[in-house]
């Protein structure tokens, strides 16, 4: 559990790294992502380690949320004034999620067929 758990670690600082030198309009972490999913699409598959690890961090996501709540409960009084600009940036974004996912499912599919 420890080297999978050092293995995300690693690809969080590289994220970071590249961040901090050649990226830094984009998060750390996010990168991180970027370089870990390139690491196990070359792999092919996900190592034991940190799919024990990635399983473990899943099972409490839960915990994660506790922030986001609080916050919300803090700010609530904001949250109140601007109502109308956040409910339209998340109708915005879910619609726009929806149609890069289907457009990426459909570009994906159509590639699936051709090779098969």
């Amino acid at each position: 559990m420890i080297q999978g758990l050092v293995q995300l670690f690693i690809f969080q600082a590289l994220g970071e790294l590249v961040s901090k030198f050649a990226l830094p309009f984009i998060p750390g972490p996010v990168l991180g992502l970027v370089l870990l999913l390139a690491y196990l699409s070359v792999r092919g598959h996900v190592p034991a380690a940190i799919d024990l690890v990635g399983g473990s961090i899943l099972q409490h996501l839960g915990l994660l949320f506790i922030p986001a709540s609080v916050g919300e409960v803090l700010y609530l009084p904001v949250l109140q004034a601007n109502a109308w600009a956040i409910s339209a940036a998340l109708v915005v974004s879910v619609v726009a999620t929806v149609a890069v996912t289907a457009g990426l499912l459909k570009l994906l599919a159509k590639k699936e067929s051709t090779n098969a």
